[in-house]
């Protein structure tokens, strides 16, 4: 069986990050992720991700750098992040409860997905370069 890669965007704004609350499934819900979903077999990680990013949130992108670490998620699947610049529209939570834009400071005080948790050091280093999303 082919590993299934997923991927997740760090969409940032000057000295803001993007996050997501999930809705489901029940043992997620609540907490917070960067948005994103499943590469499908026929997708590249970028197109999977700007896909994805059209369908939860109504907005259009481009996929930038890898950022951190792959996070395995169980034995046949894998999380992998990019860096996302925002081109077209305005976030809205279409397949989450509530987004948010996040500061450096608030990183550690969101309950975070387990997996998402790994970034987070990567993702304070972007937000203190001043984001640049490349």
């Amino acid at each position: 069986m082919e590993e299934q890669i997923v991927v997740a965007g760090a969409v940032f704004s000057a000295d803001r990050l993007l996050v997501a609350q999930r809705n489901r499934p029940p043992e997620l819900a609540g907490l917070w992720e960067l948005p994103g979903g499943k590469v499908a077999a026929y997708e590249s990680d970028a197109d999977a991700l700007v896909r994805e990013l059209r369908e939860e949130l109504g907005v259009e992108v481009t996929v930038g750098a890898r950022l951190g670490v792959d996070v395995a998620l169980n034995s046949g699947m894998t999380l992998r992040a990019y860096r996302v610049r925002l081109t077209a529209g305005s976030p809205q939570p279409h397949d989450h409860r509530e987004l948010r834009w996040v500061a450096i400071d608030e990183l550690d005080d969101l309950p975070w997905v387990p997996a998402d948790r790994a970034w987070l050091p990567d993702l304070a280093d972007v937000l203190r370069e001043g984001a640049r999303p490349d």
